[in-house]
């Protein structure tokens, strides 16, 4: 190893080191570090700060939030992996990534699996919901405090016109690093390529990958309209988001601080989805005079292609049953 990486080595630990271990000033104060790996503007990163807001307010002092929005602290594995150790203590992350763990909760991130966000909504508040939580708390130590809605996905690329899924053979789709987006790209024919958030700007920028997916409020967030030309609707996945807290974290704060936590975070969960709803209703028109091609592609060659595959591979990671009793939550 050459003897100029030991100073970046040195300031790189030395950050961590402070960012972490440093005690309050205030050793009453409860310090909640909050991650994400979405940046910006994004209501994702506007709700952290909302809720931080609230609650420093109504606990006087006693807890504070502290927001490291755009993977500050690392990507999604890093930051799920530093709240189940109690380093960080807490994240907001897509529900698949937390499949490693609770192999069944990666369902509810599945394609083409909610009829809408309210029933998105209602399945995550029930039972099964609970179920999900009850395994994530028995396996990792981590509690799942809220879902939010983070928008319905949809496909953008840098020079192919996409118009139905046979288009999309041996395309170069960025995915999230998980198996069911994986599975999903496979399903259209087209080659996954697993990556960080973090790294798509610029693997976009220089036609490392072909194109991405996700919500339109993150493809504005993460300017992709500035190098990417069109934007296909699929619809593929309406995505859930979890709010997650370190358990043993959680059981050390007093019952009227949990209370104020839990109460601040349904209202900015409440107000974060109201944002994302807003968004999704303009942003077509934004992104189209922003010089974007607008695809209204063949969605239902896309489903079937996707149900065909999907449901029954994962069915022995999600269990037996799990996908319908989903799909009769009304």
């Amino acid at each position: 190893m050459k003897s100029v990486k030991w100073p970046i080595l040195a300031a790189t630990l030395t950050f961590t080191a402070a960012l972490f271990a440093a005690a309050p000033a205030d050793a009453q104060t409860k310090i909640i570090r909050w991650g994400d790996v979405v940046g910006g503007s994004h209501p994702s990163v506007a709700m952290i700060d909302r809720v931080g807001k609230t609650v420093k307010e109504k606990s006087q002092g006693r807890v504070e939030i502290q927001s490291f929005p755009g993977g500050q602290i690392g990507n999604s594995r890093d930051m799920i992996e530093a709240v189940a150790n109690g380093i960080q203590q807490v994240v907001t992350e897509g529900a698949a990534n937390f499949g490693q763990w609770v192999p069944s909760i990666s369902v509810v991130e599945a394609p083409y699996i909610w009829r809408d966000a309210d029933h998105l909504v209602k399945a995550m508040n029930g039972p099964i919901g609970e179920e999900m939580n009850k395994q994530l708390v028995e396996k990792r130590g981590m509690r799942i405090l809220g879902t939010t809605y983070y928008g319905t996905r949809h496909l953008t690329t840098s020079k192919k016109e996409v118009k139905a899924v046979a288009d999309m053979q041996g395309f170069k789709l960025r995915v999230p690093e998980n198996d069911v987006f994986r599975a999903m790209a496979e399903s259209w024919g087209a080659k996954p390529t697993p990556m960080a958030f973090g790294e798509l700007y610029l693997a976009l920028s220089q036609n490392l990958v072909d194109g991405q997916e996700n919500p339109l409020p993150t493809i504005q967030a993460g300017k992709f309209p500035e190098v990417q030309k069109y934007l296909v609707l699929t619809g593929h996945i309406i995505t859930p988001r979890l709010v997650v807290i370190n358990e043993a974290f959680w059981k050390g704060l007093p019952a009227a601080d949990q209370k104020i936590v839990k109460d601040a975070l349904d209202e900015g969960i409440a107000w974060q989805n109201a944002e994302i709803v807003k968004a999704e209703a303009s942003l077509v028109d934004t992104f189209t005079k922003a010089g974007m091609t607008v695809i209204k592609p063949d969605v239902e060659a896309f489903r079937k292609a996707t149900l065909a595959v999907v449901p029954a591979k994962f069915e022995a990671t999600w269990g037996k049953g799990t996908w319908e009793r989903i799909q009769a939550v009304k």
